[in-house]
């Protein structure tokens, strides 16, 4: 094993995705391969282990506690591909159990006291859990088969779902288990730890693998787990290994501990520093907003984190503080009077009805806004709101693209996946969409999705959209249709529209008069175009950091994946490739 290659790159891979579930396994792939502790030429080979074994089970049957069994299997010259180091051997899980069964397969008797009665959601976490137990009488437990009531020593394997899961019996509490947990009682002569370490590794867990049966839910045939092939050191060398996986184990919880405790930190930092920006300090805000940016590559080092920044970055732009203001700038209100202008003529011409537009009320004003802005609602700014199509649409290009949720839901318009509907001439032109139309998501089983809007861009014009969609078609004059797509993302629209649906069960909704009725934070149109500017830059930003996570991880990964290879394999293998 080339030890030193992992020490020293140690401090790039311990933050690899996966870094310590890969020790975990790399530590256990070392124990049953001989490398993990030295071999003494001293120990007692594990060719006459096996013969003491099998004296072992002949005296246990000749004594009446064991029915006669196939002979012990020393397999370490069969052709399985295996290689082990002198001294050891290799044979079957049956070979080094006196017993290899599972739990009775009649359906046991309910009691409300009595022995335990284990399931397999009782050791999923690879230790005996009582808490939550079913009970069985005594009279149950006693006519159970004794190799069928588990006792300390023994050791516990999942056998269907959740396969490969190895647990030791440590306590003397007598319980019994259901079918689908495998009872083994090893050997005097082979040690528990070792065995349950070896049952534990990707050598064996693969062989459950390759045997397991059915698909929706696999299961481990006694058949098989009793054929399963198990390296076997000698005794003493046995002890030794788990002895020192113990103890690297025991690092390794060490090591889990320290990163969550540094992500913790971490979180802590970039929740506080994040506060600070969503809701902003007029006397510190510079300083704060100085600060998020100076250590925005340190706190960000998880896609989740860059998330965070997004949202931090889409409600400074909705408070105005994403860019300054200008005197110059024609007011919001003088907006707000020709968008009514407008509004009254579509009125006439579309004959539009009240439902489609909104209540001029502004039910939230959150927060104060900056001189020039004005607090409106959605109604107010657009010109018409519509459903899409209830019909049926299909895969076969006949007809009318229509835009579904999963053309918009991803925050941009996405051809993939595209259907067409069988529209008459005057439907596809009703839902006809323009280039600066949003589409609203108004009903999801998913309470994130609803409410989110895509801004349609040139390649979706003339197309037309689903039932589950809402078009508000706003007066593009006198707005920045990406303006308000962003404010739609904010906390502030998010609460607004999350918190009346939250406690619904199945499909969320929200309709037009709701969309309608939300409230709006409006910037003079001069400053919208600054802002959209300002929060492009910054996604940008948010985007290379997210890539930059991407391939960062996936460097650390691939060193950590060569680092580990070259501890298994010939030392002149070198990890360029990697780095």
């Amino acid at each position: 094993m080339n030890a030193e290659h992992l020490l020293a790159h140690y401090e790039r891979i311990a933050d690899a995705p996966d870094a310590i579930a890969k020790l975990r396994r790399f530590i256990l792939d070392l124990a049953v391969r001989g490398k993990l502790v030295p071999q003494d030429p001293k120990d007692e080979p594990a060719s006459q282990l096996l013969t003491r074994i099998a004296d072992e089970k002949a005296l246990l049957v000749k004594a009446g506690g064991l029915k006669k069994s196939d002979r012990v299997a020393d397999l370490t010259n069969s052709d399985h591909g295996l290689l082990v180091p002198n001294g050891w051997a290799i044979t079957d899980l049956q070979s080094v159990c006196t017993s290899v069964t599972d739990g009775d397969h009649l359906p046991p008797p309910k009691a409300e006291t009595g022995i335990p009665f284990l399931v397999i959601g009782n050791i999923r976490n690879q230790r005996v859990d009582f808490a939550g137990s079913r009970f069985v009488p005594m009279h149950y437990y006693e006519a159970l088969d004794p190799i069928r009531r588990p006792t300390s020593g023994d050791l516990l394997y999942t056998l269907v779902g959740s396969y490969g899961i190895p647990v030791v019996v440590r306590d003397s509490q007598p319980f019994c288990v259901q079918r689908h947990i495998g009872i083994l009682r090893p050997s005097s002569l082979v040690d528990i730890d070792f065995l349950a370490r070896s049952m534990e590794s990707r050598l064996v867990f693969d062989q459950a693998t390759a045997c397991a049966t059915g698909i929706a839910q696999k299961t481990v045939p006694l058949s098989g787990l009793r054929k399963l092939l198990i390296p076997l050191p000698p005794l003493a060398e046995q002890r030794r290994i788990a002895a020192k996986v113990a103890e690297l184990m025991a690092l390794c919880d060490q090591l889990e501990a320290a990163r969550l405790d540094e992500e913790a930190r971490r979180d802590r930092l970039t929740a506080a520093s994040l506060a600070r920006l969503n809701a902003p300090d007029p006397d510190t805000f510079q300083n704060d907003a100085r600060f998020a940016l100076d250590v925005l590559p340190e706190l960000t080092v998880r896609p989740d984190q860059v998330a965070q920044v997004r949202k931090a970055i889409l409600n400074l732009a909705a408070r105005g503080k994403l860019v300054p203001q200008s005197p110059e700038d024609e007011p919001a209100s003088e907006l707000l009077k020709r968008i009514a202008k407008e509004k009254r003529g579509s009125v006439k011409r579309l004959r539009r009805r009240r439902s489609d537009g909104g209540d001029d009320k502004v039910s939230a004003r959150p927060f104060e806004l900056p001189q020039g802005w004005e607090w409106t609602n959605l109604g107010e700014l657009s010109v018409e709101m519509r459903y899409g199509t209830a019909k049926k649409c299909d895969y076969e290009t006949v007809g009318v693209p229509v835009l579904r949720i999963p053309n918009v839901s991803g925050g941009q318009i996405s051809l993939k996946d595209l259907k067409y509907g069988p529209l008459t001439e005057s439907e596809a032109e009703e839902l006809s969409l323009r280039r600066g139309d949003l589409l609203v998501v108004r009903s999801n089983g998913s309470l994130d999705i609803v409410g989110r809007a895509t801004e349609v861009d040139q390649s979706a014009e003339g197309m037309a959209y689903a039932g589950y969609l809402v078009r508000v078609r706003l007066s593009v004059d006198n707005l920045l249709p990406r303006f308000i797509s962003l404010v739609m993302n904010t906390d502030h629209l998010r609460d607004q529209i999350e918190k009346p649906i939250r406690s619904t069960v199945g499909l969320k909704n929200v309709n037009s008069a709701e969309l309608a009725a939300l409230s709006i934070p409006l910037p003079p149109l001069a400053e919208q175009q600054r802002i959209v500017a300002k929060a492009n830059e910054l996604m940008g930003i948010c985007d290379r950091l997210e890539d930059s996570i991407t391939n960062t991880d996936a460097a650390k990964k691939r060193l950590l994946d060569a680092v580990l290879y070259e501890a298994l394999a010939p030392a002149h293998r070198v990890l360029e490739a990697a780095e």
